[in-house]
């Protein structure tokens, strides 16, 4: 432990509405995000854009959300992850870790805030993003500067992590929840099993301008299998599309049907790019797919959890932010 340092660990996360309530002002912020939309004069029409499509959207999420239990888990999960993260940290350095949600609250502006009222000489941006995407991290790193530059930080070191996406440890997470799965399965069905890999989709234009979200996917996939060794049929897909915008492709829906069709019965999906589960595992997969699966045939459906508080994913989260503190 180096002497007189204090290490601030800021922990990067999309956030989610807490009550039905919030779920358009959580969408209203998401749809004002340039890195989101981009338009000519954006800053004439991407606000009234955004309240009318939080207007226009927010009673289909609310029930998304009423059938998640009335709210995003996120803000409790990633908190979980903050303090068992801080806990391994504290054995090599005086740490604390602050979580900031770029879409609701703690939103940047309250973290920075936070931090400024004690005596940190380091800072470790930490994205929860395993792989890195201009949607995602390179967002939440653009609002952190426009907040720094507002109130600053008083010369204190900042550092950032951009990508995890086959650490290791990273890695061993993702196998630990399959094995998991598979033991739910009698062991004469589990050759059956297809393992289904989703992440979140980007739209096809951020690739042509150099985004490194679908490469970086893709090692994580490969990875997962490699280290897995799991002799079972394997797909990658994307899910989560909005607006009219070519996506990655295949998307979950359509991988889902297609197995259906060629006579799959048994399918275990994988959140490949979700940390924490919230309304794209909780719903989009373990509802909403779920439900199609079953009306193309697929008897048994399951889904791994988001590696949350793993064990290994926290080992992975500190050995990356150790890391950059580490680094000159």
């Amino acid at each position: 432990m180096q002497e007189g340092r204090k290490v601030g660990v800021v922990l990067f996360q999309l956030g989610g509405p807490d009550t039905l309530e919030n779920v358009e002002p959580f969408l209203y912020n998401l749809f004002c995000d340039p890195d989101i939309i981009e338009l000519p004069l954006g800053f004439l029409f991407r606000r009234p854009l955004a309240r009318w499509i939080a207007r226009t959207r927010g009673a289909k999420v609310r029930k998304y959300y009423e059938q998640m239990g009335g709210g995003s888990p996120i803000l409790k999960l990633t908190t979980r992850q903050a303090m068992a993260l801080q806990e391994q940290l504290s054995q090599k350095m005086n740490v604390k870790a602050f979580v900031c949600m770029r879409y609701w609250h703690p939103m940047t502006e309250e973290v920075v805030q936070q931090i400024k009222k004690e005596s940190f000489t380091d800072i470790v941006l930490l994205p929860l993003y395993p792989q890195y995407s201009m949607t995602t991290t390179g967002s939440s790193i653009n609002e952190w500067n426009r907040v720094v530059e507002r109130f600053g930080l008083n010369g204190t070191r900042v550092r950032t992590v951009l990508e995890y996406c086959d650490h290791p440890l990273f890695v061993q997470s993702f196998v630990e929840n399959i094995q998991t799965a598979l033991k739910r399965v009698p062991h004469e069905d589990r050759s059956r099993m297809h393992l289904v890999f989703s992440a979140h989709g980007t739209p096809l234009k951020l690739v042509a301008k150099g985004d490194p979200y679908q490469s970086q996917v893709g090692r994580s996939y490969r990875a997962i299998l490699n280290a897995g060794d799991f002799k079972l049929p394997h797909h990658l897909c994307y899910q989560s599309k909005v607006g009219s915008d070519k996506w990655l492709e295949p998307s979950l829906h359509e991988t889902i049907h297609k197995l259906g069709h060629a006579g799959a019965t048994h399918v275990i999906v994988v959140p490949l790019s979700f940390v924490s589960d919230h309304s794209e595992t909780l719903y989009e997969i373990n509802i909403e797919t779920r439900e199609e699966a079953l009306k193309e045939g697929i008897r048994h459906f399951d889904m791994c959890p988001a590696l949350n508080a793993n064990a290994h994913f926290i080992g992975a989260l500190a050995d990356v932010v150790l890391r950059q503190w580490q680094a000159e």
